[in-house]
């Protein structure tokens, strides 16, 4: 399960744990792919909402990726909010090229919501990141 603020790279995250390779898909409702489950924003941006992401990972998700944007890293997750969960929860860093100067902004937050290392810092244009991410997902199952 894939969960992240608006913006962060989520759905282009999602295609590509996915291996698809058509028009990005943006949506409010939950999307359910191959390899992921799509999540819309609102869901963690809106704390009440949260019930919703508890009963779908409970339900059908393996590991969750909890995306931080590096390019614009907002404080979207309550502290603690990884704890919610009884599954692994992976700590994924995106746009990772951009705005280097944010990345200790981004460790910060992880470990504040409560992701335990190792974080995954990725750019999906440049190709950085992204296999090692799927090889820790998809060989951790």
């Amino acid at each position: 399960m894939v969960i992240g603020p608006t913006h962060c790279g989520k759905t282009t995250l999602v295609n590509e744990l996915n291996d698809y390779d058509g028009p990005l898909k943006k949506t409010q409702d939950t999307i359910y792919g191959e390899n992921t489950i799509d999540v819309p924003s609102s869901y963690v941006a809106i704390p009440w909402m949260y019930k919703h992401l508890i009963a779908t990972a409970q339900n059908a998700a393996s590991h969750i990726l909890l995306l931080v944007d590096q390019s614009n890293p907002v404080e979207i997750y309550s502290p603690g909010f990884a704890k919610i969960f009884n599954c692994p929860v992976i700590g994924v860093i995106t746009k990772c090229d951009l705005k280097p100067e944010n990345e200790r902004v981004c460790l910060r937050q992880l470990k504040q919501i409560g992701v335990l290392e190792p974080y995954f810092k990725i750019s999906i244009p440049e190709g950085i990141g992204i296999q090692a991410l799927k090889a820790f997902i998809f060989n951790t199952n």
